[in-house]
């Protein structure tokens, strides 16, 4: 069922049921989980919404969603609570789960998040293949890969087609080295990737970009490095130093045009040129579309 299993444990088995129950169409096309106290449950699939009422007609309350809650954190508040005070968890899968409740500050930050409110269980998905067509406008030759960032709004399967991208580098013969900060590149578990990264793929799981891009350099000698939602300051300094190294890049920017890359924390670099490709995604025609693909100066490369 694509991950979806794996979630489905997760939630209480009546609720699992339901969705089971669902046409196949939905569940084939799960994208998203909605869960608030005191509301029905709404899913989301294919860019439409559905209701899921309980069967007893009584809507969702503290105590279901607390358990939910729980479950979802292997009944350990504690070992999540760093991904706790950024509003989210990753579950096995990789697939990504936010949260909203009560936060309890400390010293001007979060430090969790109780009396839970609602729950947003986003389904990570893998598609093999699906960045075969773009595949060769990335390539200098045979030996090297152009600094390639995805850009794409919340939603169009950017995480999807760096995942599929990396697989093909790596089966090309890259070494390829992957930050995987909040764990949904690779949905490591205990060790074990959930999704095939190829066989010349090393995961450095849970670290922040700024380090773990510089750790990997230092480490694993890859020809490429891998990360998702980059852009911030901090993160320029580890992209320097790759890019002095040698190695190139692959990584994935939230934004709906040129403009927002330039405007981020690394707009300066690609102004410089150091980012060499740039994907566009869209949901138009469906999810995961490339609308374009251009060089740094924003010229179509196809």
């Amino acid at each position: 069922m694509n991950g979806l299993d794996k979630i489905l444990t997760k939630l209480p088995i009546e609720i699992g049921e339901q969705i089971k129950g669902l046409p196949s169409s939905i569940q084939k096309n799960l994208e998203e989980i909605r869960i608030r106290n005191g509301q029905n449950i709404v899913l989301f699939a294919a860019g439409k919404e559905y209701g899921l009422e309980r069967k007893n007609s009584a809507q969702i309350d503290n105590i279901i969603i607390n358990n939910i809650f729980n479950s979802l954190l292997n009944y350990s508040v504690y070992a999540c609570q760093e991904e706790l005070i950024n509003g989210y968890i990753t579950i096995e899968g990789g697939h990504r789960v936010g949260v909203c409740g009560r936060t309890v500050m400390e010293n001007g930050r979060v430090k969790t998040i109780k009396d839970i409110s609602s729950i947003n269980i986003r389904r990570s998905r893998e598609i093999i293949g699906v960045s075969d067509p773009c595949m060769g406008y990335l390539l200098k030759g045979k030996s090297q890969i152009f600094n390639t960032i995805i850009v794409s709004p919340p939603k169009c399967g950017k995480t999807t087609l760096l995942r599929d991208m990396i697989r093909n580098f790596s089966s090309m013969g890259f070494q390829v080295g992957v930050c995987d900060e909040r764990s949904e590149i690779s949905g490591m578990y205990n060790g074990h990737p959930s999704y095939d990264l190829g066989i010349r793929t090393d995961i450095l799981d849970g670290c922040p970009k700024e380090k773990g891009m510089i750790m990997l350099i230092r480490s694993m000698s890859p020809d490429l490095i891998a990360t998702d939602e980059i852009g911030k300051k901090e993160d320029c300094n580890a992209i320097e130093a790759a890019v002095c190294a040698g190695i190139s890049l692959l990584t994935t920017i939230h934004g709906s045009c040129y403009e927002d890359v330039i405007n981020s924390g690394i707009g300066e670099l690609v102004e410089r040129g150091i980012f060499e490709r740039l994907i566009f995604l869209s949901n138009v025609p469906a999810i995961g579309s490339i609308s374009a693909i251009r060089d740094w100066r924003n010229k179509n490369v196809v």
